[in-house]
C-alpha cells in the first residue's frame, strides 16, 4: 500500500506533527482544519460563520492539492464549542456542500486548538492517479 502526505500552501501548515492529508489505498484523509488563515498564520476574524468558512476552505484546499474535491467527500466530522452555533454552521456547510451531501458528524466540545470555535475534519475517495 502506498502512503503519500498531502502538503499546500493554500491551507495552514500542520501545527503539530502531523500531516494536512493523507492519500492512501484510495482515499484521502483530511486532518481537522481549524480556521487559520494560511497567508497570515491568523485566525480567521469575525464570528462563528467566518471561522467555519475558513475552516471549510481549508479542507477544499487540501482536497485540491490532494487531486480530490468536495465532490469525492464521502464522510466529514465537525467539531465546535457550542452547540448552538448547529444552524449557523449548516448555513454556512451549504456554500461548500449544495447538491452533494456526504455522511456527517457534528459534535460540541469544551475546546479546540488555539482556542477556535470550530474544526473540520473529512474522508474523500481519491482521484485515480
Amino acid at each position: 500500500m502506498r502512503v503519500e502526505a498531502i502538503q499546500t500552501v493554500k491551507a495552514p501548515a500542520a501545527i503539530g506533527p502531523y500531516s494536512q492529508a493523507i492519500r492512501a489505498n484510495g482515499f484521502v484523509f483530511v486532518s481537522g482544519q481549524i480556521p487559520i488563515d494560511p497567508e497570515t498564520g491568523e485566525i480567521a476574524s469575525g464570528g462563528f460563520s467566518d471561522q467555519a468558512r475558513r475552516s471549510l476552505e481549508n479542507v477544499k484546499q487540501i482536497l485540491i492539492a490532494s487531486g480530490a474535491g468536495l465532490d469525492k467527500v464521502i464522510a466529514v466530522d465537525v467539531f465546535i464549542t457550542d452547540i448552538a452555533q448547529f444552524a449557523a454552521f449548516n448555513k454556512v456547510y451549504e456554500e461548500y456542500f449544495s447538491v452533494h451531501k456526504p455522511a456527517r458528524a457534528v459534535v460540541e466540545v469544551k475546546a479546540l486548538p488555539r482556542g477556535v470555535m470550530v474544526e473540520v475534519k473529512c474522508i474523500a475517495v481519491a482521484s485515480a492517479a
